[in-house]
């Protein structure tokens, strides 16, 4: 029995570790490719530009059926629609490329 016990404990030790370094190894902080070196065609940027634009018109569509049933107050809908404008201008500066592998600035929120 108490062999039993000790090899189970073995196994499960071993799976830990392979699992454990599986994970760490399959997440890092830095992209395969650096945004910085992929440039976008005018055609890929139209092409981008008109999904977000799509995107953005059923944000509104949505928060507008939100505001009118009551849901939320003209004033936050009319917040939330702002947002999504504000982050598609900054979207379209630049060039429809995402902000995600930048470290965000915490600051604002201390």
């Amino acid at each position: 029995m108490y062999k039993l016990r000790l090899s189970l404990i073995g196994t499960m030790l071993v799976v830990m570790l392979v699992l454990g370094m599986s994970t760490s190894l399959a997440v890092t902080d830095e992209p395969q490719t650096p945004a910085s070196k992929i440039e976008l065609t005018d055609v890929q940027k139209n092409e981008l530009a008109s999904l977000h634009k799509g995107i953005m018109d059923k944000k509104k569509e949505l928060i507008s059926k939100y505001v009118e049933y009551g849901v939320i107050t003209e004033d936050k809908g009319k917040m939330m629609i702002n947002r999504f404008e504000e982050r598609y201008k900054k979207l379209e500066q630049n060039g429809f490329m995402p902000n995600c592998n930048k470290k965000k600035d915490n600051s604002k929120h201390e």
